[in-house]
């Protein structure tokens, strides 16, 4: 269902209180997890290092997908937090949705197209950087004259393409996810029946929300890296 966010004006800007509070949620709970991870590391890892670093493990698979380890190397740690902060994101809003004065408090940030587009920028604009650091401004700057000179304008369009499809992609899914779970959950208000037709398909959509959040978070560190690979790849 529709509910208003919690804007404030500050200044002459305007805030989003909820998407705030949910970036600190989410940021906090990586945190921790990071910290847990790492705190007693041993040899033979258990618990959360395991986990720590079977995640670390499945990065750098992502990375050795779409380049070379030795240019690609440098980015292990962007891509680690990339994936736990959006997945940790995707599931938040899964469980319950907080209301108060017909104002939306807790949900997924991601369910917000400000928080993915502004993740979306980010990467685009730290692809340039890397691209422009490690191949320099004269190199960089020939990529997007080849191999014709006329195919500039569409390189252009590209970038501002995959800036959207990145952020929107993901704000589409987690959103959609989220809208229909409220929609399934105002069945269990209607009464005896409404109730019992809306369980199986809440739970069945909650399991499959899931799965979602899980292969976007996967999807939007794969698409991230192999816009970084475009720019920093001799050979792209």
């Amino acid at each position: 269902m529709h509910h208003g966010a919690p804007v404030v004006e500050f200044m002459g800007l305007y805030f989003n209180l909820a998407n705030i509070l949910m970036i600190t949620v989410a940021s906090v709970i990586v945190f921790i997890i990071a910290v847990l991870s790492t705190r007693k590391m041993a040899m033979k890892p258990t618990g959360m290092q395991n986990f720590f670093e079977w995640v670390m493990d499945f990065v750098k698979g992502i990375i050795n997908s779409t380049m070379d380890w030795k240019e690609g190397g440098r980015f292990q740690i962007l891509g680690i937090t990339l994936i736990m902060y959006i997945f940790v994101s995707n599931m938040l809003g899964l469980p319950f949705n907080i209301v108060i004065d017909d104002k939306l408090w807790w949900k997924s940030p991601t369910a917000d197209p400000v928080i993915t587009m502004t993740l979306s920028v980010m990467v685009v604009v730290l692809s340039h950087f890397y691209g422009i650091k490690l191949r320099g401004v004269k190199a960089y700057g020939k990529t997007f004259f080849s191999p014709m000179g006329f195919l500039f304008p569409l390189k252009i369009i590209e970038e501002f393409a995959n800036t959207l499809t990145l952020g929107l992609r993901l704000y589409g899914n987690i959103y959609a996810g989220e809208l229909l779970l409220s929609l399934l959950a105002g069945g269990l208000a209607t009464g005896v029946v409404g109730t019992i037709a809306a369980v199986p398909l809440t739970l069945a959509w909650q399991g499959f929300s899931i799965f979602v959040g899980t292969i976007q978070s996967y999807i939007f560190t794969m698409l991230t890296m192999v816009y970084l690979s475009h720019k920093v790849s001799s050979d792209h």
